[in-house]
């Protein structure tokens, strides 16, 4: 019998390795538990739902799609490059006053890389979180959901890995903002902060994300991959609602507080984010030029609020039904609304969403 010759591989180079590594040190307990009695109603229903509901990142999804990385950011618009940075470029001084159509359409596809790259970044540090917490929480019902988000996750990270590989081109750094925040939950000791921070924070942040890219685009393999990845995210967050609001019925007004000061800092810090500086140097531009100009800018058109509307409408009821607005006698109330957040706390909270794209499930049964 004639064996075909495996060709012969050479293994990188350690310094390959290592610049492609991270490694963050952990002080968390892993727990075990005996009771296996299924206790929590509601958080079976959720499990079940779940598995479920796991798609086919391979079979689900139409990678044969021939997709114009210019043609999808033209049809984006004003969401892929907002209309402060267009103006910006008829500011005197600016270095962008001798661009034309060609270089914002350039620019508009770096956005877009930049924007998938922290959604594929953000959900490994998702998928991360998710192991944490099977490995840290007390109760059974909980590591059986989060090893369901775990792979949900994985799922994530590779389509967007995927989509941008394939179709949109070579991928950004992680953001030291972002990097900073899941560096955070994943080296804290307490398990429910890898909750409160990715399940209830981070995940309304995705939502918001996801939601506004969807709405801008008709491109089909990316309009129904952000779809299916917000049917699963929706029920994360419910995860985190329901298991954090049994948990802080327990804790002591001093815990509550340390509670409400790590989600006023958390939240607020995601509104001070921007756009991934080597954006700007792979045109060769000077931020330190640039930012007067978007200052100056900003005065004629204003900030672009749609998405700060979208991820507070969605962190805010949330974070009312955890009890925290009102825990020690309304302290983040207080803080919320000098920030002008109150008005979105009645909104519909991510309970809503979950029903909303959990439409997603109902169809994969139809085709299936």
């Amino acid at each position: 019998m004639t064996q075909t010759a495996v060709p012969e591989q050479t293994a990188p180079e350690r310094d390959q390795v290592d610049a492609a590594l991270k490694t963050i040190k952990e002080n968390a307990d892993k727990i075990f538990t005996w009771n296996y009695a299924r206790e929590r109603p509601r958080l079976v229903s959720l499990y079940n739902r779940g598995t479920e509901s796991q798609w086919r990142s391979v079979s689900d999804l139409d990678w044969a799609a021939d997709v114009d990385p210019e043609k999808l950011v033209a049809e984006m618009g004003d969401e892929i490059v907002p209309p402060i940075v267009r103006a910006a470029a008829e500011v005197p001084g600016s270095p962008l006053a001798s661009w034309g159509d060609k270089e914002f359409n350039a620019l508009g596809v770096e956005f877009l890389k930049a924007r998938l790259s922290q959604f594929m970044h953000g959900e490994q540090g998702a998928m991360m979180t998710a192991a944490k917490i099977v490995e840290t929480v007390p109760w059974i019902d909980a590591k059986y959901f989060a090893a369901t988000q775990t792979m949900d996750e994985a799922r994530h990270t590779e389509v967007f890995a995927r989509y941008l590989d394939e179709k949109v081109g070579e991928a950004y750094p992680m953001s030291p903002f972002l990097e900073g925040q899941i560096d955070n939950l994943l080296s804290d000791s307490r398990w429910d902060i890898a909750y409160l921070g990715m399940q209830v924070i981070i995940e309304s942040l995705a939502l918001a994300a996801f939601g506004q890219l969807q709405k801008a685009t008709t491109e089909p393999l990316l309009h129904k991959l952000l779809r299916y990845v917000m049917a699963d995210e929706a029920r994360h967050v419910a995860f985190g609602v329901l298991t954090l609001g049994e948990y802080y019925q327990g804790l002591s007004d001093a815990e509550l507080k340390d509670r409400q000061e790590f989600l006023l800092e958390n939240s607020l810090l995601n509104r001070a984010r921007s756009t991934t500086p080597e954006v700007w140097e792979r045109f060769d531009v000077s931020l330190e030029r640039l930012l007067p100009a978007l200052d100056e800018a900003r005065k004629k058109v204003g900030l672009p609020m749609a998405f700060g509307k979208a991820f507070f409408s969605k962190l805010v009821p949330n974070v009312s039904k955890l009890g925290l607005l009102d825990a020690n006698n309304g302290w983040l109330r207080e803080k919320f609304g000098e920030h002008g957040l109150l008005q979105f706390e009645f909104a519909d909270d991510t309970g809503t969403d979950y029903e909303t794209y959990d439409e997603v499930a109902k169809d994969r049964a139809a085709l299936n």
